[in-house]
């Protein structure tokens, strides 16, 4: 995640996400020299988040869909929990305007703190 901490580094996979571009393409589209591209894409390369790919004397970069499937995942159950605790307080709160006692809130469980049974 650190990896895209970086704004340069967003614009990057950013400009991947169009399709595969050589390191002298990436850096004549941002404000910053061809070595800085190289060492942001060793970074996003070092995360899993971009690949390369050898075409005569050239590296093409790509975004790794393997790396995105991952972070995307991660990303789903943060989500998904925030989802879960948003509805639950948006019941108490129904429930409180309608007058109700609410019900005990529950912690929704996230697949990282479930317990294999």
């Amino acid at each position: 995640m650190t990896a895209l901490g970086d704004g340069t580094r967003r614009a990057i996979v950013d400009l991947l996400a169009d399709g595969p571009l050589p390191v002298g393409e990436l850096a004549a589209r941002l404000p910053v020299t061809r070595p800085a591209v190289s060492l942001h894409l060793k970074v996003l390369k070092d995360a899993h988040l971009v690949r390369d790919v050898a075409v005569g004397t050239r590296r093409i970069y790509q975004l790794d869909s393997d790396g995105l499937t991952v972070l995307r995942a991660y990303l789903d159950r943060l989500w998904a929990g925030a989802l879960d605790r948003f509805a639950a307080a948006a019941e108490q709160v129904h429930q409180l305007q309608a007058g109700q006692q609410p019900s005990t809130p529950t912690t929704p469980t996230t697949p990282a703190q479930e317990q294999p049974t």
